[in-house]
């Protein structure tokens, strides 16, 4: 397998920029999702992977082959699209074959990758099925188990889930994972679904604006995000961004303070005003005041099943906290919040970075 490298790569159609000097290493045989809001230039990112869209100026690699000028079909790419394109008059068998038959391979080998594929995918008993006899779950089942029995080195996945329900979601990102382990491929895949990333991705990266904004374990991006895009962007509901003062050792949120302990963290001192992260499930909300305690008013209670989530109005700012099932808290009714300080982002007035997160 063979690592993919983008040595500052920019596409722009025009004057209009979609990628901007993206330096960026895709690992041998991991799992890499590229993540972000619609229009940051994710898909064209994975494009150029696949030679789909021209680069603009910049260089990529595949291992230590420079492969801007390799046509699409040279690249040893298997490629799987968000709208299917499977063939209507082909049976379920030979749309998922029809590459390797083209290519010349073995009968035997041919029967072999298929047959294994078709098992992983759950799709036995459907190979003589043609595409307008499935459901949309099943056409996309298809769709990747032609992609996958190619072998390929580089396996490339542009938002394939995204038309399909939420409980096949949660079927097919556990497919995807088992299709990946099979050769393991360095996998590429683009969502805009936070959750797809988190549960698919050995790494996360997030784009904004054809910016990279940080790239890490879904672990690390969520406990610290590089900055305020991607700490709202990661995690449902979104890490709440308070405006805090620092005073007389202390950190202040409206009136209350809520830490003293700042001289354990970096890069707080000498600043007046700073916006603190705090993730819904790291605070906890009482109905009593106490030392380190906000006061709010609850202006909403959400029911998530396994949970409950309060949106509290503290001050000008609305914050959401994460609560147990059995705590009896209602609309309307004033509380008081403690932070866990030790869980908190930190993050510049100005510029929005995390102050204490170094990049690797």
């Amino acid at each position: 397998m063979k690592e993919i490298r983008f040595k500052n790569i920019s596409k722009s159609y025009g004057d209009t920029k979609i990628v901007n000097s993206l330096d960026l290493t895709i690992n041998a045989g991991e799992r890499l999702v590229l993540l972000g809001p619609s229009g940051c230039g994710k898909s064209t990112t994975l494009r150029m992977i696949a030679g789909l869209e021209e680069i603009t100026s910049g260089d990529m690699y595949f291992g230590d082959e420079r492969i801007n000028d390799v046509e699409a079909g040279d690249r040893g790419i298997a490629m799987v699209f968000q709208n299917y394109a499977l063939y209507p008059h082909l049976t379920v068998w030979d749309n998922i074959t029809f590459g390797l038959r083209m290519n010349g391979v073995d009968k035997k080998e041919i029967e072999k990758r298929t047959a294994e594929v078709v098992k992983i995918l759950n799709l036995q008993g459907l190979e003589k099925r043609y595409p307008k006899e499935l459901s949309g779950g099943q056409r996309q089942r298809v769709a990747l188990g032609r992609a996958a029995v190619k072998n390929s080195d580089f396996f490339l996945l542009d938002e394939p889930l995204s038309n399909l329900d939420v409980q096949l979601r949660n079927t097919s990102r556990e497919e995807l994972v088992k299709l990946h382990e099979i050769n393991r491929p360095t996998f590429i895949y683009v969502t805009h679904d936070q959750i797809e990333a988190m549960t698919i991705g050995h790494r996360i990266a997030i784009l904004n604006k054809g910016d990279l904004q940080q790239i890490d374990t879904p672990e690390e991006v969520y406990k610290n995000p590089a900055n305020i895009f991607v700490a709202k962007f990661i995690g449902t509901p979104p890490m709440n961004i308070l405006t805090s003062k620092i005073a007389d050792g202390k950190i202040y949120i409206e009136e209350s303070f809520v830490s003293t302990n700042i001289e354990n963290i970096p890069n707080l001192n000498g600043r007046n005003l700073i916006y603190l992260g705090v993730r819904p499930e790291h605070m906890v909300v009482y109905k009593e005041n106490g030392i380190g305690r906000v006061e709010g008013e609850v202006i909403r209670v959400e029911n998530y099943g396994n949970q409950k989530c309060v949106s509290v109005k503290v001050g000008n700012e609305n914050v959401k906290a994460s609560i147990k099932n059995e705590q009896d808290i209602k609309k309307y009714e004033k509380v008081y919040l403690e932070i866990d300080v030790k869980k908190c982002s930190y993050f510049d007035i100005k510029t929005e970075k995390n102050l204490i997160w170094e990049e690797k």
